[in-house]
C-alpha cells in the first residue's frame, strides 16, 4: 500500500516526564513471568468461554421457541454493555489495580452464566447474556488485563509479551469449543451454562499477582494527572482515531463469525460438529497468529501489519462466503481466520503504548475497544436481522468484506513518534 503516514505528533506533555519520577505504590513488586502467566489464563478462561456462545444459538432458540434475532440481540447487546463499561473499568484498574477489577468482573460474568441458564423467558436471558455477562468480561479481558502485562513488562519486550498472552486467549477459545460441545450433549444447554460459570470462578485466585496494589504513584505531568485529561487528548489525535474506526470493523468481523457460522454451516446442510469444529481450529490457529503478530509487532510498524491484516481478512472472507461450502472450505477458513482473529490485540494496544505509554494503558485501550465493541454490537445483532429479513446471510458476508478494506486503509496512514514516550519509573523489585 502507498498511503503516505499522517505526521501527528503527539503532545509533548506526553512524551515528556513530569518534575518528579512516577513510581508504583510500595509493596506493589509483581514477578513479570508470574503476570503474565496468570493474565494468560484469565483470558483463557474468560474468552474462551465467550467463544464458545455461538454453540447455544440455536438449542436456546429450538427449546424456548425464540427465533435467532432474539439471541443475537442478547449477544449484541453483551458486547455493547461491554464496550461501554470497559472504559471505567480501564480507569478503575489503572487507579485500583486490575487485579481488584478482575475479582468483580468474575463475579458477575459468573452470575450471569448462571441466570443465563434459567428458563424465565426472553428478558431474563437478556439479562444475564446481555448486561451482566458484559459487564463480566469489561472486568475479565484484554483491555484490561494487557495494561497489567505492558506496567509489568520492559517496553522491548512488551509487543511480544501481549502476544503471548493473546496466544493464552487463544488456547482457551481452541479448548472451550470440544468441551462446550460436549456437555450441551450430555448436560443439555442449561446444564453447560451452570458448568461453565463455575468454570469462570477459577479467575478468583488467578488475579492475585495482577492485584499491583494500585496504579503509578507520584507526581506527572498536569496532562496525565487524571484519566480523564488523558482520554481527551488521545480522542484529539488523529492517529488514536483511525485506531479506535479500524477496531471497529475488527469487532464486527469477529463476533458476527463467533456467533453466527455454526447456523450458518447448518443451513448448508453441515452437521454442527463442523461448526463447532470451525471455531475451534479459529482458536488454534490464533494461537499462532496473536504470537507472532506480537513478535511482529516489536519489529515493524504496528499500524502498517494491522492494514496488511485486515486486507488478508477481506480475502479469506470473501473465499468462504460466496464460494461453494463444504466441509473442507470451513475446516481451510477457520484454519486461515485464526491466524488473523485476535492478532489485531497486540498490535492495536501496542501502537497505543507506543503513542502515550503505559500510565494510562488500561484506559486508553478501553477507550479503542469500546470502538470495538459498537462494531461487535453490529455484527451479532445485524447478523440475525439480515438472516430473518433476507432469509440468508449473504448480505452481512457482504459488509464484513466492504468494512474490511475500509479497516485496511484506516490503520495504513497512522504514524508512530520517532521519540520514545518516556516510561514511568520504576522501584527496584
Amino acid at each position: 500500500m502507498s498511503i503516505e503516514p499522517l505526521d501527528v505528533p503527539v503532545p509533548k506533555s506526553l512524551l515528556t516526564p513530569g518534575p518528579e519520577t512516577v513510581k508504583p505504590r510500595p509493596g506493589a513488586r509483581r514477578s513479570p513471568l508470574a503476570v503474565l502467566v496468570c493474565a494468560s489464563a484469565i483470558l483463557a478462561i474468560s474468552l474462551g468461554v465467550r467463544h464458545a456462545f455461538g454453540l447455544f444459538l440455536q438449542p436456546v432458540s429450538m427449546d424456548a421457541g425464540w427465533g435467532r434475532e432474539v439471541f443475537a440481540f442478547a449477544i449484541a447487546l453483551q458486547n455493547l454493555v461491554w464496550g461501554a463499561s470497559q472504559p471505567f473499568a480501564g480507569m478503575a484498574a489503572d487507579r485500583y489495580g486490575a487485579g481488584r477489577v478482575i475479582v468483580a468482573g468474575t463475579v458477575l460474568y459468573a452470575l450471569g452464566l448462571l441466570v443465563m441458564a434459567q428458563p424465565l423467558g426472553q428478558t431474563v436471558f437478556v439479562l444475564g447474556a446481555g448486561v451482566l455477562v458484559g459487564l463480566g468480561l469489561s472486568g475479565t479481558t484484554y483491555p484490561l488485563v494487557l495494561g497489567a502485562v505492558t506496567r509489568a513488562t520492559a517496553p522491548e519486550k512488551r509487543s511480544l509479551a501481549m502476544g503471548i498472552a493473546m496466544g493464552g486467549a487463544a488456547f482457551g477459545q481452541f479448548v472451550m469449543l470440544p468441551g462446550t460441545l460436549a456437555g450441551i450433549d450430555l448436560l443439555g444447554w442449561p446444564g453447560t451454562l451452570v458448568a461453565l460459570s463455575v468454570l469462570t470462578a477459577v479467575m478468583l485466585p488467578l488475579a492475585w499477582p495482577l492485584s499491583e496494589r494500585g496504579a503509578y504513584t507520584g507526581a506527572a505531568p498536569a496532562s496525565e494527572a487524571t484519566a480523564g485529561a488523558a482520554v481527551r487528548t488521545a480522542l484529539a489525535h488523529r492517529g488514536f482515531q483511525l485506531l479506535a474506526l479500524g477496531f471497529f470493523v475488527c469487532g464486527f468481523q469477529v463476533v458476527f463469525i463467533a456467533t453466527h457460522v455454526p447456523a450458518f454451516l447448518a443451513d448448508k446442510g453441515l452437521p454442527i460438529e463442523v461448526g463447532s469444529t470451525v471455531l475451534a481450529l479459529i482458536g488454534l490457529f490464533n494461537i499462532a497468529g496473536t504470537y507472532y503478530a506480537g513478535l511482529w509487532g516489536g519489529r515493524h510498524r504496528k499500524p502498517m501489519l494491522l492494514a496488511w491484516l485486515y486486507l488478508a481478512r477481506a480475502a479469506i472472507v470473501a473465499a468462504f462466503a460466496f464460494l461453494p461450502v463444504s466441509a473442507g472450505s470451513a475446516y481451510a477458513f477457520g484454519a486461515a481466520m485464526g491466524l488473523f482473529w485476535l492478532s489485531t490485540v497486540p498490535l492495536t494496544n501496542g501502537t497505543i503504548a507506543d503513542l502515550f505509554g503505559v500510565r494510562n494503558m488500561a484506559t486508553l485501550g478501553g477507550v479503542v475497544f469500546f470502538a470495538h465493541q459498537l462494531g461487535a454490537f453490529l455484527g451479532g445483532w445485524l447478523g440475525g436481522v439480515l438472516y430473518d429479513r433476507l432469509g440468508s446471510y449473504d448480505g452481512a458476508w457482504a459488509l464484513a468484506i466492504a468494512l474490511s478494506l475500509v479497516a485496511a486503509l484506516l490503520n495504513a496512514p497512522i504514524r508512530l513518534p520517532v521519540a520514545p514516550v518516556a516510561e514511568p519509573a520504576k522501584a527496584p523489585a
